[in-house]
């Protein structure tokens, strides 16, 4: 027993989920993605640099 409770609770907050409608801040995101962040998913040198270890795996396209 109990599980219903947690089950409906789940169910109520999956229908609100998917049909709510967020509000998005678009300015706000179009800053961030053009902000250059220094966290970003790759840095714009490490093309340049190949560690080591994997340097027999790479290969030079020039």
């Amino acid at each position: 027993m109990g599980r219903g409770r947690a089950k409906a609770k789940q169910t109520k907050v999956a229908r609100e989920l998917k049909y709510s409608s967020p509000s998005t801040d678009f300015d706000a995101l179009q800053q961030e993605l053009a902000s250059g962040d220094p966290f970003s998913r790759r840095a714009v040198d490490d093309d340049d640099q190949v560690d080591s270890r994997y340097s027999e795996y790479s290969y030079d396209e020039r």
